[in-house]
């Protein structure tokens, strides 16, 4: 690789892990960015080459958010086990569910989660000092795991899904649901990488480079998003899942 490819790759992963961090959705830049480096190379591999460098960012967002946002231990144990369960099984089904399915439903239920969340001005914006109770956990259970199953079987929007649930059904505000969604995004992306690297769909040396830059961006995506709080959070947020929605109504459409 020469000098421009490495420094454009670098620059879509530091982007990525910083927006990633703060919403989720990093996916949709390193990924983009990926396939037009190196446009021979499988979408499995590019799949798998992305989740090399984003589980590195993930893993750091987590742990800063850990550091400085108040969390509750076993509640990130529930969710950490069910994404990671789901996650293998939504892999292992993955040539059971036509993507071509999936994305109409995908499509529907990011439109209704953007008008929700722009219509609700309150949503998300008033932060909750979490009671941790049986129904709490079995929410939180059941969202992770669906949540996770998903992400193993199709994947896009996984993030704001998460995020999204965790406010809606928790009580949580944009910023505590931002840090408890690092957790459920590590452990989806550690269950797919566990299919990915034994089947070498994932080409490590260029993985691991963009890692470095996804950790940096992933450190100034927290940091902005605890300068600047839930209301940044918020409209970061809706516009990724704008683009989203942009995105698979694009690959929705074109494909039939």
């Amino acid at each position: 690789m020469d000098t421009i490819t490495i420094l454009s790759l670098l620059g879509f992963a530091f982007t990525a892990g910083a927006i990633d961090a703060a919403v989720g959705g990093g996916g949709l830049i390193q990924i983009p960015g990926l396939m037009s480096t190196f446009p021979s190379m499988s979408t499995a591999t590019v799949i798998g080459t992305n989740k090399v460098s984003s589980i590195f960012g993930t893993a750091s967002a987590a742990y800063t958010f850990a550091r400085k946002v108040k969390l509750q231990w076993k509640l990130l144990l529930v969710i950490a086990i069910c994404a990671l369960i789901s996650s293998f099984a939504g892999a292992a089904c993955l040539s059971l569910i036509p993507q071509s399915v999936l994305r109409p439903f995908v499509l529907v239920m990011l439109i209704i989660i953007a008008i929700y969340t722009f219509m609700k001005k309150s949503f998300g914006q008033v932060a909750v000092d979490l009671h941790i109770t049986p129904k709490l956990l079995v929410l939180a259970a059941i969202g992770s795991l669906a949540i996770g199953f998903y992400d193993g079987v199709f994947g896009p929007g996984t993030g704001s899904f998460f995020i999204f649930f965790f406010i809606r059904f928790l009580g949580v505000d944009f910023l505590h649901a931002s840090a408890l969604s690092k957790i459920g995004n590590f452990m989806t992306n550690l269950a797919a990488l566990s299919f990915l690297i034994p089947t070498g769909h994932a080409i490590l040396h260029i993985g691991l480079m963009m890692a470095a830059a996804n950790v940096v961006g992933s450190v100034v995506g927290v940091r902005a998003a605890m300068k600047y709080g839930s209301g940044f959070v918020r409209k970061i947020f809706l516009v990724l899942v704008t683009i989203l929605i942009c995105r698979i109504s694009y690959q929705t459409f074109t494909a039939s």
